[in-house]
C-alpha cells in the first residue's frame, strides 16, 4: 500500500442520546442538517476540501443509516483506488474483539487500518461538529512547531469555559496543562476534539492506554493527559471560525437558524469551500427573511430574497432584495440585482442583470423596430450576458450582448 502522510480518523460512533428521537435509528453522524446535508457531511468535506484522502470512519451505534449514506465516498470525491473513505466498524478477531470502549480504544483497534498507509502524521476528528476548517493549515503549524500533538482550540466566552476541556498555554502556544471541565478555568481556550499526532508518538501511547485498566481509553481525559505527564510537545493551534457542537436539540436548532438571515452566521454558499454531500450539487435553496415565492420551482442553490410567481429556477440562481420575477425562466447560476423586474422572460445560464433593470418592459415608440418573430412577447437574454444597472430590455427582444454600462 502506497504510504500517506496524513491519515484522517473520524469518530462516528456516538449514540447521541441528547438528541433523543432523532437519533432513535441512527448514529449522531447521521443526522440531516440544513436542508439536504448530514451532520457527517462537513468534516468529511473539510477532508477533501484540505487534500486529505484517506478517511477512516469509526461507527458504532446504529451505523446502517451511515454505512448505506457513505457508500463508495463517491459524492465527496473519495472513491480513490489508493486511499477512500472506509467505514470501519468494531470487529472480532478469533477470540478477542470487544465494541469499542473509548475515543482512544476505538482508534487502537484499527492500528492495522492506520499501519498499512504508514502515515507521518494521524488526523483525529469528530463526526459530530458543523463546522469549516483548512486542516492542511492545522497540519502546516503542527509541522512548523515540531509538535507531537497539536489540538485545536476555540477561544470560548470565560463564563462558559467550565463546561469545556481547557487547554492552558505559554506564549508560545505551548500546552503546559489540561483541565477537564475547570470549576475555575485559567484560561478560556477550549478543545474542539480535532487532534493532529506524529503516528510513532500516537502508536506508543495508545497502547500503553490500552494496557492501563484504570483508564477510560479517551483522548481528552487519557492520552491528552499522558502526553503533558510525559513531557511530549504538544501546541494548541487558534481556530476563529464558526464552530457548533450539535449534541442537543437546543444546539442543532441553533445551528439551523444560523444558516438564515440577510448576513447567516454559517453559509453554505461558499464556493471556495464547498460542503459535499450524497445528494448535492449545490447548497439547498434558501428564501430570505423578505422573499415572496408562489407557484414556483426552485432548484438546489438558488437564494431567494425578492418576489417569484409562476417561475422556474434553475440551479444556483440569486434573486436580489425587492426583485420581482414572474413568468419567467432564469437558468443555471443567473444573477438578478436589488430592485430588478422581470417579466415573461428567458434569462440564460450565468447572465447578470443589474441592480433595478427592467426585463421585458411595456414597448414604447422610442424602443425603434427589432424583430419578434422568434420570441413574441417574451423577452430573451442570452447566456452569460450582463445587463447594466437600471438598464432596459422591451418586450421580445433578444438581447445577444452585454447592454449598457456596470452591473
Amino acid at each position: 500500500m502506497p504510504k500517506k502522510k496524513v491519515v484522517a480518523m473520524l469518530l462516528a460512533g456516538g449514540q447521541g442520546s441528547r438528541l433523543g428521537v432523532l437519533t432513535k435509528s441512527m448514529a449522531k453522524p447521521a443526522v440531516p442538517f440544513g436542508g439536504k446535508y448530514r451532520i457527517i457531511d462537513f468534516p468529511l468535506s473539510n477532508c477533501v476540501n484540505s487534500d486529505i484522502d484517506t478517511v477512516g470512519v469509526l461507527t458504532q451505534y446504529e451505523p446502517l443509516a451511515l454505512n448505506a449514506y457513505l457508500g463508495s465516498g463517491q459524492p465527496w470525491d473519495l472513491d480513490r483506488n489508493n486511499g477512500g473513505v472506509f467505514v470501519l466498524p468494531p470487529y472480532v478477531s478469533g477470540s478477542s474483539g470487544s465494541w469499542y470502549s473509548g475515543t482512544a480504544n476505538a482508534v487502537y483497534q484499527n492500528i492495522p487500518f492506520i499501519e498499512q498507509y504508514d502515515p507521518e502524521y494521524v488526523l483525529i476528528l469528530s463526526g459530530d461538529h458543523i463546522y469549516k476548517m483548512n486542516y492542511a493549515e492545522m497540519l502546516r503549524f503542527h509541522i512548523k512547531k515540531n509538535a507531537d500533538a497539536t489540538i485545536a482550540v476555540l477561544t470560548v466566552p470565560m463564563s462558559e469555559a467550565s463546561r469545556f476541556g481547557i487547554m492552558n498555554t505559554d506564549d508560545d502556544d505551548a500546552i503546559i496543562e489540561f483541565e477537564e471541565k475547570p470549576k475555575q478555568p485559567k484560561s478560556n481556550k477550549a478543545s474542539m476534539g480535532i487532534y493532529i499526532f506524529s503516528w510513532s508518538v500516537l502508536h506508543s501511547y495508545l497502547a500503553a492506554d490500552e494496557k492501563d485498566i484504570t483508564s477510560q481509553h479517551d483522548f481528552g481525559k487519557n492520552v491528552i493527559p499522558a502526553l503533558i505527564r510525559g513531557g511530549k510537545r504538544l501546541y494548541a493551534y487558534a481556530f476563529s471560525g464558526y464552530w457548533k457542537d450539535v449534541g442537543t436539540i437546543a444546539s442543532l436548532w441553533e445551528a439551523n437558524m444560523d444558516l438564515l438571515g440577510r448576513r447567516p452566521a454559517f453559509n453554505l454558499y461558499d464556493k471556495e469551500w464547498r460542503i459535499y454531500s450524497k445528494s448535492a450539487v449545490m447548497p439547498p435553496h434558501y428564501a430570505g427573511e423578505d422573499s415572496d415565492i408562489a407557484d414556483s420551482m426552485l432548484t438546489e442553490g438558488c437564494e431567494v430574497h425578492g418576489k417569484v410567481r409562476k417561475s422556474v429556477l434553475y440551479a444556483g440562481v440569486k434573486v436580489g432584495h425587492g426583485a420581482d420575477i414572474a413568468d419567467s425562466i432564469v437558468m443555471h447560476n443567473a444573477i438578478i440585482g436589488d430592485g430588478a423586474v422581470i417579466r415573461k422572460a428567458i434569462i440564460g445560464e450565468g447572465a447578470v442583470i443589474g441592480d433595478n433593470a427592467v426585463i421585458g418592459d411595456v414597448r414604447t415608440d422610442g424602443d425603434g423596430d427589432y424583430d419578434t418573430a422568434l420570441t413574441g412577447d417574451i423577452t430573451l437574454i442570452a447566456n452569460t450576458v450582463r445587463v447594466a444597472n437600471g438598464g432596459r430590455v422591451p418586450v421580445g427582444m433578444i438581447v445577444k450582448e452585454d447592454l449598457g454600462g456596470a452591473v
